[in-house]
């Protein structure tokens, strides 16, 4: 995945933060090619279980995540982030249309990432959660968390279905070079 990412924070903290979330969108993307085309439709045998559309719709919804966390860190210089809100999150929603929006969701990231230093991820922000305020770090960590946690269901439903997936579907390698 390319993720729409134009560029890297210059700040260290935020890069290394930045390119674990790209990390994570890159591999619900390689499950998301995974998937078959009735997939979106398939849900869970047991009562309540979403399908794997709403889980999908779901983890739109994670990615918003970080982008309202960032527009409350830097309210003035991502006022436009506002215009995410009206994207539909937590629906049924085909692969095509979560990767395009994972991408896009991606590049707005990218973009407030870029804004910050890394003094930044230790600013409280409010939020409906903590009104009394929370580190900016501890906000997308717990977004990061969050996908990460829901990449692993949407792992989890291919393998029900039948769909061999693997340790390199869900996680990013760093291979070591040997000379």
């Amino acid at each position: 995945m390319n993720a729409g990412t134009p560029g890297r924070p210059a700040a260290p903290l935020c890069a290394a933060l930045f390119d674990k979330m790209i990390e994570q969108i890159a591999s619900a993307e390689r499950l998301l090619l995974a998937l078959p085309e009735h997939g979106p439709r398939w849900a869970p045998s047991e009562a309540g279980a979403w399908t794997t559309g709403r889980l999908l719709g779901h983890l739109l919804d994670c990615l918003a995540g970080f982008c309202a966390a960032l527009q409350a860190a830097e309210p003035r210089r991502l006022k436009h982030f506002a215009r995410l809100r009206d994207m539909p999150v937590n629906h049924d929603c085909e692969a095509q249309e979560a990767r395009i929006r994972m991408s896009a969701y991606a590049a707005s990231i990218g973009e407030g990432m870029r804004l910050l230093s890394d003094r930044d991820l230790k600013r409280p922000i409010t939020t409906v959660f903590a009104p009394e305020g929370e580190l900016l770090i501890t906000l997308l960590l717990g977004n990061l968390e969050h996908f990460i946690n829901h990449k692993h269901q949407l792992f989890t439903y291919l393998q029900r279905m039948g769909v061999q997936v693997g340790s390199r579907d869900l996680y990013h390698f760093r291979e070591t070079v040997t000379e």
